[in-house]
């Protein structure tokens, strides 16, 4: 891959994993913390550290920071918090900040996008949440493609997996969980870093990319082995399928060429 400059905005969980593989790839990396404390982490990682933080009515940040070959957006809104509905007018504020200074722009989004209407889904599915987070995301996602309607990028992630996110603790010990015979949609870690690097290998940009697992096993089988491989009390589904959704994608494939490293 060619190097280029990155800058991702919220080295969270999968941002700082993203900086780590891209710093590895001899990429000059630059990456957002709102946490004086995690200034240094970033630095021995040898990603380059900003201060950033923001409301729904300024950034306090360099303009350095936006100065980049891509910019990926990898901040996810606050579920169950008062925060939740401002998340679009943050989104708004990042993209004015990088308009004419970051080359190309991705957004990290979620299949929240899309509700569980018992079908089968794809990027040319028409979104319909059932949930107020994947309402704000859309909205998010219609101020990136109103902004940038030729050449926006939008990567939905399904539920992450993978390092310090053991889904054997998700239901380990309940009972009656509902809905054992949905399938689940889910992504590992190293797959959601390496889609959004294989987007910039190929410099692919200018589409929505469903990034998910292509194996959907029922929610009781998934999370029974989950449970059992971590030695966990296995919890025990209601053996009934009402509410679901398969996500797929037809990008990946067609324009990554992408096979999947870990199949859950």
């Amino acid at each position: 891959m060619k190097k280029q400059i990155i800058s991702i905005l919220g080295c969270g969980w999968f941002g700082f994993a993203l900086a780590k593989k891209l710093v590895e790839n001899g990429n000059d990396v630059k990456g957002s913390t709102t946490s004086l404390e995690k200034i240094s982490t970033l630095a021995e990682a040898k990603i380059k550290p900003f201060l950033v933080n923001f409301t729904t009515e300024q950034i306090v940040a360099s303009d350095d920071f936006f100065d980049a070959d891509v910019l990926f957006i990898c901040i996810p809104p606050k579920r169950n918090s008062a925060e939740l509905e401002t998340y679009p007018d943050k989104i708004r504020l990042i993209l004015e900040s990088a308009r004419d200074k970051s080359a190309n722009i991705v957004l990290i989004s979620s299949t929240s996008v899309y509700g569980d209407e018992n079908t089968i889904i794809n990027e040319n599915t028409a979104t319909n949440p059932d949930t107020d987070s994947g309402r704000v995301i859309v909205a998010a996602e219609e101020i990136l493609r109103s902004k940038y309607p030729n050449d926006y990028t939008i990567i939905r992630f399904a539920g992450l997996i993978g390092p310090e996110r053991n889904p054997g603790r998700f239901f380990a010990g309940k009972t009656d969980v509902p809905n054992g015979l949905a399938p689940v949609n889910l992504l590992h870690q190293s797959d959601a870093v390496d889609i959004a690097i294989s987007i910039l290998d190929k410099q692919a940009f200018g589409r929505i990319y469903n990034a998910c697992s292509p194996s959907h096993p029922t929610r009781k089988d998934f999370y029974t082995k989950a449970a059992n491989d971590s030695g966990m009390v296995v919890p025990e589904f209601i053996p009934e399928k009402t509410s679901w959704k398969i996500v797929e994608s037809v990008n990946v494939p067609e324009f990554l060429d992408y096979q999947f490293k870990v199949i859950v």
